[in-house]
């Protein structure tokens, strides 16, 4: 899945994906970028 890495300012592909939900229970995406390492997140279906 891709998402938009706030570091390298570009949408990647996603490393260790994983589905969590927000605090008001909307499904999301968490993961890691590939180049920089940096923590991405997307929310929305997985």
């Amino acid at each position: 899945m891709q998402a938009y890495c706030m570091k390298c300012r570009a949408k990647r592909e996603m490393k260790d994906t994983k589905s969590v939900a927000l605090k008001n229970g909307r499904p999301a995406t968490q993961g890691v970028c590939p180049v920089c390492g940096t923590k991405m997140f997307r929310i929305g279906k997985s």
